[in-house]
């Protein structure tokens, strides 16, 4: 009898709280949808602001939830680049600005995003590049923009290539350990890292042959976006770096401006009234 009783009471307890549990899990899905469904309405000429920042990963996993709750937007690279396409034929998108800051791609990604700038300034909409600093890989990313702004307090560190290269046989020899590999050819240094504890000529070689040819084309890409003779923006690098004002004066960007003044600028470019506010959408908020 007392156990029959007590299965009873487990039996109840365990339903109650099975039920708890589905009413927590509808909640749930129910927040999830409704975040997803009832996104800010985006009113006529907006201001698209994308962020360069961070790893930027091919894909992020969409976060809804916590984009609304803690303003956490997750952004990857494949997402930053199919806002850009939507955004060019959305009529309600009337320029974009672009925050850059320091973002954790290759030269590879930076040639696709330049790309991607391009094909939405086909669209005779503006995009205006802001940085707070600005390196070599920012500055060439922003360089595809129409206006290129740095805070006043920023600077301009476009100072060359260079490439850097861990070596790992003296760890390995302390630790016992004998890198065995086959290598065929001065030129095949894959396995360099394990089997030597310096650069090789040849490695130093291939090594200087990639960084010229990148940096060729740097030089030539910035010459050719703010109209200046290679010649002149490889003596500004050899001079870098500069801040915002000498970078200002040497043509390199548009102004030194802190972002309200950019704002400000977007404004008036996109025709609103001295007392209107800046119609921005987020990238989490951008559907």
């Amino acid at each position: 009898m007392a156990m029959s009783r007590t299965r009873k009471i487990v039996l109840i307890v365990s339903g109650i709280v099975l039920v708890l549990l589905l009413v927590v899990a509808a909640g749930i899905a129910l927040l999830f949808a409704a975040l997803r469904d009832n996104a800010p309405a985006i009113a006529n000429n907006s201001v698209l602001e994308l962020r360069v920042e961070g790893a930027l990963p091919d894909y992020a996993p969409e976060d809804p939830l916590a984009n609304r709750l803690f303003g956490r937007e997750t952004q990857s690279f494949t997402s930053l680049l199919t806002q850009l396409r939507k955004a060019k034929v959305d009529k309600r998108i009337s320029a974009i600005l672009l925050d850059i800051d320091f973002p954790g791609i290759g030269w590879g990604k930076a040639d696709e995003l330049r790309d991607a700038i391009a094909d939405f300034r086909s669209s005779s909409k503006p995009v205006y590049a802001y940085m707070e600093f600005g390196g070599n890989k920012e500055y060439y990313i922003a360089t595809a923009c129409d206006r290129i702004y740095v805070a006043p307090v920023g600077e301009l560190m476009v100072n060359g290539l260079a490439s850097e290269v861990m070596f790992f046989r003296g760890s390995l020899d302390k630790l016992g350990i004998f890198p065995d590999f086959y290598q065929i050819g001065k030129y095949k240094n894959a396995p360099d890292q394990y089997t030597r504890k310096g650069m090789s000529e040849a490695h130093r070689e291939v090594l200087n042959a990639l960084l010229d040819d990148r940096f060729d084309r740097y030089v030539d890409t910035i010459a050719t976006a703010r109209k200046r003779s290679s010649e002149d923006v490889r003596t500004l690098i050899d001079n870098a770096p500069l801040n915002a004002k000498q970078a200002q004066e040497a043509g390199l960007i548009d102004g030194a401006r802190y972002r309200d003044e950019v704002e400000s600028e977007l404004k008036q470019r996109l025709n609103y009234k001295e007392s209107d506010k800046l119609r921005r959408v987020k990238a989490s908020e951008y559907r």
